[in-house]
């Protein structure tokens, strides 16, 4: 693949890679260590075992609360949450969108689900062990994904802004600015949020970056391509679906419309 191939938010990354002259990259193509110091990890997903994934989900954001995986999907008048036994991947509760809502991420904090919309400019408050509507609120913006620490929310929009927001009211709170090397890295997506930091694909890409949400720093760049194999990938669409296991050092990673949720370790290449 070529630069001329990339879109926008792809250019900006092989960009920022580039100007470092650290790293040499294309796209999806392997991202190369090219000498010197780096103060950025390059990492890729060592896959540990292979879980059935719903290939009808969109999905948009991906959680794990306790014993259950919780599920985001989108698309108007296809958008719903679910919530599954981890181990079994028996469904225990399930709620559909109303139209004209179209799904996005979302994340589960002590007591309570928060589920975003793309450009409704809407979010949902829901009961974490039925998934039923509690209230809405209202937010400025679009909606891409979600994730959480205890005294905060982490949301993204699609640009290179993460905003704060207040865990009970939703309420925003303050924002920060993601750079990878002093250049913006826009196009951030699905999050999760862990001790070592915020984990964010980047849309339209297999690329998984992470980010110290203290300063907006990416410090670390994960290479997620590979995961599937050229005859599942022509019907599918793109990476989109991040989950920590607690207590391990493991990952979940699927994608929109996939066939197939990977969880791994991400290990340096």
């Amino acid at each position: 693949m070529t630069l001329r191939s990339c879109s926008k938010s792809q250019f900006r990354l092989v960009w920022a890679l580039l100007a470092s002259a650290a790293l040499v990259t294309a796209c999806n193509d392997d991202i190369v260590p090219a000498g010197g110091e780096d103060d950025v990890e390059l990492l890729q997903p060592e896959v540990v075992k292979v879980h059935p994934h719903d290939p009808e989900a969109f999905t948009q954001g991906l959680e794990i609360a306790g014993p259950l995986l919780y599920e985001s999907t989108g698309r108007v008048g296809l958008s719903w949450i679910a919530a599954r036994d981890l181990e079994t991947g028996e469904e225990v509760a399930r709620a559909d969108l109303p139209l004209p809502y179209f799904g996005e991420g979302l994340t589960v904090t002590e007591d309570r689900v928060w589920q975003i919309t793309w450009r409704d400019e809407v979010a949902f408050e829901r009961d974490p062990a039925t998934l039923e509507e509690i209230a809405t609120v209202s937010y400025e913006g679009e909606g891409w994904g979600l994730c959480s620490y205890p005294d905060r929310l982490v949301m993204s929009d699609g640009s290179d802004t993460l905003t704060f927001r207040d865990p009970v009211t939703f309420d925003a709170l303050d924002t920060v600015a993601v750079t990878l090397r002093g250049s913006a890295l826009d196009q951030i997506n699905e999050l999760e949020c862990t001790p070592e930091g915020v984990y964010a694909n980047i849309f339209q890409t297999d690329w998984i970056v992470r980010i110290n949400p203290e300063d907006g720093r990416v410090t670390a760049v994960i290479d997620a391509s590979g995961l599937l194999s050229d005859e599942e990938r022509g019907g599918v669409d793109v990476l989109n679906g991040v989950a920590a296991i607690p207590g391990t050092d493991r990952f979940l990673l699927t994608g929109k419309l996939w066939p197939e949720m990977f969880e791994v370790e991400f290990v340096a290449r």
